[in-house]
């Protein structure tokens, strides 16, 4: 009986491997991930649905703010207040409970910037002290000459172009999205510098998104130039690239959680 047994296991074997050899597809040759027999795509050099295109660099996204606790920055960010330094800072602004308080001067970054997403968080005092300007009054300075302005304007009216989230001078935001003073309010910006040739000559204006506490304000908007207080500028020749400034105006206000991502081409 044990040898029947052992027979009827090794014709069994044996056939399912035949079966399994006769039944399993040969191994397919590697697909391509697109195609090379497409219209180039204007004014690139890729195909339509170009294979061969380089793959996008994979970074982490952030996590939101909550009024207690500052998010986390994207994985590729460049962070500039994470609530413990002013190092990357020419300003002394003190800290206190993760917080960095105007106070001593206007406050500059080490580092200079040119095209960039920007993420900022700032937080009026409480209880809220002045009208109009007089009312925790700061400023976001792009490049060092462009100003977002930071006021507190929650039941706060002031003139319109120099509103929180005006460009100052210029344009006041589409709406005041701004919350009570004591809680954090965020800015988030995409910021697209002016062109010049290399003999300086002016070629095109800068842009602005804004983003105020998750509401648009301005969606590419084209400044008129640097924003002087009472008065209109034109475009000089500047380097692509400049620092950043908070305005001391002599209100506390208090700012956390500011980094940056300097913005790149595609396929780079």
């Amino acid at each position: 009986m044990r040898h029947h047994v052992l027979v009827l296991l090794s014709v069994a074997l044996v056939t399912g491997l035949a079966a399994g050899e006769g039944d399993a597809p040969a191994p397919a040759p590697k697909k391509s991930l697109g195609y090379s027999d497409t219209p180039i795509i204007p004014n690139q050099k890729w195909h339509v649905h170009d294979g061969e295109r380089p793959q996008p660099r994979v970074v982490t996204p952030g996590t939101a703010s909550t009024q207690e606790l500052p998010g986390k920055p994207p994985s590729d960010a460049i962070v500039l207040f994470d609530g413990t330094s002013t190092d990357k800072w020419s300003g002394k602004w003190k800290i206190e409970n993760g917080a960095m308080i105007a106070g001593g001067g206007d406050n500059t970054t080490k580092d200079e910037f040119g095209d960039m997403q920007l993420h900022l968080e700032w937080s009026a005092p409480e209880p809220a002290k002045g009208s109009s300007q007089g009312r925790a009054n700061s400023g976001l300075f792009l490049m060092g000459r462009y100003e977002l302005q930071i006021l507190d304007c929650f039941e706060n009216q002031t003139y319109p172009d120099g509103q929180a989230a005006a460009i100052y001078g210029q344009w006041p935001p589409l709406v005041n999205a701004c919350r009570p003073p004591g809680q954090w309010q965020t800015y988030d910006v995409v910021w697209v510098g002016p062109r010049f040739d290399a003999a300086g000559k002016f070629e095109a204006p800068a842009t602005i998104t804004v983003m105020h506490n998750g509401v648009f304000v301005h969606n590419r908007l084209t400044l008129n130039g640097p924003t002087p207080h009472r008065a209109v500028a034109a475009y000089q020749a500047h380097p692509p690239k400049g620092p950043l400034k908070l305005q001391d105006h002599g209100n506390p206000v208090r700012f956390r959680n500011i980094w940056v991502r300097p913005l790149k081409g595609y396929d780079e």
